[in-house]
Formats: structure tokens, C-alpha cells, sequence
């Protein structure tokens, strides 16, 4: 009987070789925890839908980045759930926004954190839409102007990065000049480039209180078959002055990621959204899954696939298996 000559098997074949080996390694640098902000106060509420991940208040989320920080997290990401919606999203770039409130809340308790801001009008809208509405469709322009206005907002509370995830057209631009326009030209945009109309997004909703209230967002978020179209979408935000471009949602999407790694020498994020993230979480507390080994692989795909970020709900809790 022959035997192979290359065998793979030897270099497998204990722990510490594996680690000598290992292509591909996760740092806690590069994960950033996306955090909700309500009002009122006191308030640390679960989201039902995501198990671990809760709803804070600026008072309390304030305190929960300490224990980010302590934990090796670097980034944070917010969204704002407001208690007064209308039509124009008007809480969106309100001076006293829950958002600008929580970024100030969080420079004053960790000034080092690098706060993010996701810069939509969904949460802020009555109808849940990530833009103004005209004859029952998200009008892009003056929605645009908008999203410049929230982004400055959100500059002016003390943000480091801001984050458009609406898929307006053209609204990296309409950032930029806003930022550059008024003595913020070292606020950096990470733009939702490719970002599709997913199924995975059903437990942020929830968290949010942002799901649509007629129709849905495939007139301005992505069809998912479609891969020549997303590293157009990237492309163009690049020109129009992204620092960095985000794919979203991750997993389902890891060829656009590599693709966007092979063509882009800028940061690239991808975002481990509420659906990837709940249905671990799901399947781990039937037993069906090793939860842990399962958010650890699937984390570790999408640094492999190309991403210098990963935005993930398990992040605190991966960095504390992960060696400083």
C-alpha cells in the first residue's frame, strides 16, 4: 500500500502547532460593540430577540463603556431610539438628540473610546423609513440633506466617526462638505457602501423601532443577488470621500468583502448584524451549537474574508477569550 509523502496531518496535530500556524487571528482592536440609547433614565432593558444585548439610557450607557473598556473594546457604535417620531425624523440632528446626548455622555466618562454614530433617519421617522417621503417613496435628495445635518450633529456632540447607513445617493458627498464646511475636517466617514435589503436585520428592528410601516427598503437598500452593482455602490463612495466602506450584512456577503479587499486599499468594515448574531444565540441555547466556538468561527470568517472592523453584538464578549 502507498503511502503519501506530503501528509497536512503533522502540522495539525497539537494545539500549540495549531497556534504556531494559525493564518488568520482576531484582536479585540478590531471589534467594535454597536450599543442602543433610549430615553428616560436608569434604564438597562434586554432585547428580547438578541440574548445578551440590551437598550441603555445616556446615564447608563455612560457607565456600560467602562466595562467596554475594561474589556479591551477600542469603538463603540450607537443608535438612538427616540421617544418622539414624525415624518422628517426632526430628533435625528436635534443639539439635544438621544444621540449627541449619549456621544458627550460617553467622551466626558471615556474620553480615549472611539464613539461611532450610525447616520439614518429610520429610528426617527414615524413611518420607519431611512428617508423623507414623497408619493409613498423615500425621496433621495431631501433626504440627503438631512443625513448632513445628523452627521454634523453628531460631529459637533464630540463623535469620532459617523456612520451613513440610509443608501441614499450621494450622501458621502453631502457629508463630507457638511463636516469639511464647518471645521470638522478630521471626522471620518465609515459609509454603509453595500449594505442590502437583508432578512437578517429582524431583531434590530425590533431593538430600534424601526421597521418600515408600509411597504419595505428594497428601493434604496441592495438586492441581494446582485455583486457587480455593490463594488459599484463602493466605488462611488470612495470617490465621493469615504474613509472607510462597510458590507452589511457580513457573512451571507463574504465574497463582496473579499472582493472589496482585493480592489480597495482603504479600512473595510462588515457588520455581524442582529440575525447572524440572534441565530447563534438561538441555536446555542437548544444545544444544537457550541455558541461560543460558533461566534468564534464565524467572526474569524469575516477577518478572513478581508475586514479590518468587524461591528458585533458579541463583542465583549469575545474579547474576553481573545489574549491582549
Amino acid at each position: 500500500m502507498s503511502y503519501p509523502i506530503t501528509r497536512m496531518r503533522r502540522l495539525r496535530g497539537s494545539e500549540r502547532l495549531r497556534q504556531m500556524l494559525r493564518e488568520t487571528r482576531l484582536s479585540r482592536d478590531e471589534l467594535i460593540l454597536p450599543l442602543f440609547v433610549v430615553e428616560g433614565s436608569g434604564v438597562r432593558e434586554p432585547v428580547v430577540s438578541m440574548p445578551g444585548v440590551f437598550r441603555y439610557s445616556v446615564d447608563k450607557v455612560a457607565e456600560e463603556v467602562k466595562r467596554v473598556r475594561d474589556a479591551g473594546i477600542h469603538a463603540v457604535i450607537l443608535f438612538g431610539i427616540p421617544d418622539a417620531k414624525d415624518a422628517r425624523g426632526s430628533g435625528a440632528d436635534a443639539a439635544d438628540g438621544i444621540v449627541q446626548r449619549a456621544v458627550e455622555a460617553i467622551k466626558a466618562s471615556e474620553p480615549d473610546l472611539c464613539v461611532m454614530t450610525d447616520v439614518c433617519l429610520c429610528e426617527y421617522t414615524d413611518h420607519g423609513h431611512c428617508g423623507i417621503i414623497a408619493n409613498q417613496d423615500v425621496d433621495n435628495d431631501p433626504s440627503v440633506e438631512r443625513l448632513a445635518l445628523t452627521a454634523l450633529s453628531h460631529a459637533r456632540a464630540g463623535a469620532d466617526i459617523v456612520a451613513p447607513s440610509d443608501m441614499m445617493d450621494g450622501r458621502v458627498a453631502a457629508i463630507r462638505a457638511a463636516l469639511d464646511g464647518n471645521d470638522f475636517p478630521n471626522v471620518a466617514i465609515l459609509s454603509y457602501a453595500a449594505k442590502f435589503a437583508s432578512a437578517f436585520y429582524g431583531p434590530f428592528r425590533d431593538a430600534a423601532e424601526s421597521t418600515p410601516q408600509f411597504g419595505d427598503r428594497r428601493s434604496y437598500q441592495m438586492d441581494p443577488p446582485n455583486r457587480r452593482e455593490a463594488m459599484r455602490e463602493m466605488r462611488l463612495d470612495l470617490e465621493e470621500g469615504a474613509d472607510a466602506l462597510m458590507v452589511k450584512p457580513a457573512l451571507p456577503y463574504l465574497d463582496l468583502l473579499a472582493d472589496a479587499r482585493r480592489e480597495f486599499d482603504l479600512p473595510l468594515a462588515a457588520y455581524q448584524v442582529s440575525g447572524e448574531y440572534a441565530m447563534i444565540k438561538a441555536a446555542a441555547e437548544r444545544d444544537w451549537i457550541d455558541g461560543e466556538r460558533a461566534m468564534d468561527e464565524a467572526l474569524i470568517a469575516i477577518k478572513r474574508a478581508g475586514a479590518n472592523w468587524i461591528v458585533t453584538y458579541a463583542a465583549v464578549e469575545v474579547a474576553g477569550r481573545l489574549k491582549p
